[in-house]
């Protein structure tokens, strides 16, 4: 899997010329009257708001990295839009370079506000969950061999390797936690939950390509409702077990409601079942390791898994 490192950091980054942006956005959309917006709360990316209903996002060159692609995003919303053209996603309707430093991508605009600006608590987040849920079994459905035979999409090729991928996450949080000094409260070490969870992985040939963070920054839902209206980014997308799209939620309610959702139209395997459970004794231990302020929840879920492992 490729690691997080920038590898030209110190190419330049300005905001484009609105003028270049319409230029670029008129090759694949010849009608673009105006750029409406530019936001930057993306990372790797900086998006510009065409019309109002169109968004030309560009890769930020020094912030270009071997796991993020928007030709890989491209390939993926095609896909999609080919094999489930209801789902709720961007659409693509162009790619393309400019000069050595410009890449870019026109797609439409998602509608509604991002699930972390909603503030949205309870039983309607729970129901978001649940219809995002779904929507990653849909997801995780599509069609594989076109994924594989594309050379875009980094990840595990085999049982032995999506277990290497569990080992090596786990090693990286027992480090992080020792290191970072935190908070430890349950009986066992962390070297020793790791170690009961990672035995329990099964040995599944299972992998699929994941959108890789379907979390509440790319979950889109409606502001007055509350209902969910779709998922973005699928820039970091790469090939594992689909229960690494489902680890990244931090409650036991919201991972109770997305399965919930995952398993509605279909159950799901014992290996599966099995791999979610050492999933979420990993996403804990990653808020442990990552994030104190939610540290305490994460420490009580952790002792209810820990009892199963």
């Amino acid at each position: 899997m490729p690691k997080d490192i920038y590898v030209q950091p110190d190419a330049p980054d300005p905001v484009l010329d609105a003028e270049l942006v319409l230029s670029l956005a008129r090759r694949h959309l010849p009608g673009a009257k105006a750029v409406t917006d530019v936001d930057e709360s993306g990372g790797e990316a900086r998006t510009y708001g065409i019309d109002s209903d169109f968004i030309l996002k560009t890769q930020r060159p020094q912030q270009l990295r071997p796991r993020t692609s928007l030709e890989k995003e491209v390939f993926f919303l095609n896909q999609l839009a080919s094999a489930a053209p209801d789902l709720s996603v961007p659409r693509a309707l162009g790619y393309g370079r400019e000069g050595r430093f410009i890449e870019y991508t026109l797609m439409t605009r998602m509608a509604g506000v991002a699930l972390r600006n909603a503030n949205l608590n309870g039983a309607a987040r729970l129901e978001v969950m649940a219809d995002l849920g779904r929507v990653l079994r849909r997801i995780h459905q599509l069609p594989q061999a076109p994924f594989l035979a594309s050379d875009l999409f980094p990840g595990d090729h085999s049982a032995a390797h999506t277990r290497a991928r569990v080992a090596e996450l786990f090693e990286e949080f027992v480090v992080r936690i020792h290191d970072g000094q935190r908070t430890w409260l349950l009986p066992l070490t962390p070297e020793q939950v790791a170690a009961r969870a990672l035995a329990l992985w099964p040995a599944t040939d299972e992998r699929v390509a994941l959108h890789s963070n379907p979390w509440h920054e790319h979950t889109f839902v409606d502001p007055v409702t509350g209902r969910y209206i779709g998922l973005i980014d699928f820039g970091d997308a790469y090939i594992s077990h689909p229960t690494f799209d489902l680890r990244r939620w931090r409650t036991r309610e919201e991972r109770a409601a997305l399965l919930a959702g995952y398993t509605a139209a279909a159950p799901v395997s014992a290996d599966f079942m099995q791999a979610w459970l050492v999933a979420q004794v990993m996403g804990d231990m990653a808020v442990v390791a990552l994030n104190p302020a939610l540290s305490p929840a994460a420490h009580t879920d952790l002792e209810r898994l820990a009892a199963e492992l």
